[in-house]
């Protein structure tokens, strides 16, 4: 959990692995994406939407998403914790802003940021979080100028339930089908519905989800595979090792050293 807001690119959000964006998960804190170059993707609350140069895409913390950059894709992310003065949306945004003065008025309060993370100096805590509410305050102006969105048809509607129930109650022994009897559906209208408006099935989000969290929990934390296994919801460290193995192609003691042996590096 972060407690004051941070400025990254986007390629120093990865830290250094893909899949830390790439697979589906929440974030305990709020962040605004503003890509100034390239092609992106982006999966948010269940829905996957391109993302292109001089968009805007606020994430409220705990929301599910995944973030795939472009080879040529460039922006920033202001990360911002929950609870503070710098308010954020409830729901996800995506904004594409045409207007030139908002698009530099954006750019210049991240490059502001910018050089108060970069350069500290004194007071450079409460200058990040005046930058952060101003930014947040260009947000909102951003949403009222900006066209209505579209009515989530059925389909979407649906699909972002299952994800915030996935947000929430991934780490439990749930499986795909306790949350389509939840959400009072069929496992198949569910998984038809979620590759409609993302490209994945409901189990895929669901796994994807899970393994994010594994891996940060593996490749970050000191806690013994089989404490990773029983917070994750997992019935024994044995499948839990089996799971890791299937998606990454190496055990969970492999991926630990591998991530401890770059950090040492």
């Amino acid at each position: 959990m972060i407690d004051r807001p941070q400025i990254l690119t986007l390629t120093q959000w990865m830290h250094g692995a893909a899949w830390r964006l790439q697979l589906q998960h929440a974030l305990d804190h709020h962040a605004l994406v503003w890509v100034t170059r390239g092609q992106a993707r982006a999966t948010v609350d269940g829905i996957r939407r391109g993302v292109g140069a001089h968009n805007a895409l606020a994430i409220p913390s705990r929301t599910l998403f995944s973030f795939e950059m472009g080879v040529q894709c460039f922006g920033l992310v202001c990360l911002i914790p929950p609870g503070g003065p710098t308010l954020m949306p409830d729901r996800a945004q995506h904004l594409r802003i045409r207007e030139v003065n908002a698009q530099m008025e954006l750019t210049a309060l991240l490059d502001s940021m910018q050089r108060e993370s970069n350069q500290p100096r004194e007071f450079s805590d409460e200058a990040l979080e005046a930058h952060a509410q101003l930014m947040t305050v260009w947000l909102r102006r951003a949403m009222i100028a900006h066209e209505s969105p579209t009515r989530p048809n059925a389909a979407q509607r649906l699909v972002t339930a299952y994800s915030a129930m996935v947000a929430c109650d991934y780490a439990t022994p749930k499986l795909m089908a306790d949350y389509a009897r939840d959400l009072g559906v069929t496992p198949t209208h569910l998984t038809r519905s979620c590759r409609q408006c993302s490209g994945l099935t409901a189990a895929e989000m669901l796994t994807q989800c899970s393994l994010h969290a594994a891996r940060v929990m593996l490749e970050n934390g000191d806690d013994s595979i089989r404490h990773v296994a029983v917070q994750l919801g997992f019935r024994s460290a044995a499948y839990f090792s089996r799971f890791i193995l299937h998606h990454t192609g190496h055990t969970p003691s492999v991926l630990r050293k591998a991530a401890k042996s770059k950090k040492a590096a």
